[in-house]
């Protein structure tokens, strides 16, 4: 991607980058992810525009992810030798969600490394097909007391693997469709 006069365009193509996100891949349907939690919108979630407010979406995302790792991958979050620490997230809104909606969190991971993982989540209007946010969130484990990374083992290991899926690469530099 360049910058010209502020805007950024990548290559090749000479398209805005705002056309890219708009005109860019294709939203993933419900069956993308193989794990799925209903989680309750509440009153406090909403702001004054009548939708939930944006911050509220990461922690749904927050709330799908951990709900995981401490149910299925044995995760303590309390005393446990590690930690899953944030290195990157993001969210794209796609539609608003409002209390009292149901959201369906569906959860996925599309890259597993020794000590990280990316986590994609599709945040869902119950029985909807299409998301209404879709995002991604990095962790990477470290020591508790060091905050040195860990490899990820074990039964958080096996949890993960359990939701891992092959994600088509996008190559940045090819036009968008």
């Amino acid at each position: 991607m360049q910058q010209i006069n502020s805007i950024a365009l990548f290559p090749a193509s000479g398209r805005l980058a705002s056309e890219w996100i708009v005109n860019g891949p294709r939203m993933n349907a419900r069956q993308a992810y193989p794990h799925f939690q209903a989680i309750t919108t509440r009153w406090k979630d909403n702001d004054v525009y009548g939708h939930v407010n944006n911050v509220e979406y990461y922690s749904y995302f927050d709330t799908v992810i951990n709900t995981w790792l401490i149910r299925q991958g044995g995760l303590d979050i309390h005393a446990g030798p590690s930690i899953g620490l944030c290195a990157e997230s993001h969210c794209r809104f796609l539609d608003s969600l409002a209390f009292p909606d149901i959201v369906d969190a569906g959860l996925r991971v599309s890259r597993l490394g020794r000590s990280s993982v990316r986590y994609e989540i599709g945040l869902f209007r119950a029985g909807a097909d299409t998301p209404a946010a879709e995002g991604w969130f990095v962790h990477v484990f470290v020591d508790r007391a060091e905050r040195r990374p860990l490899a990820i083992a074990g039964p958080l290991r096996a949890a993960l693997e359990r939701l891992l899926v092959a994600v088509p690469v996008v190559d940045r530099d090819a036009e968008p469709r």
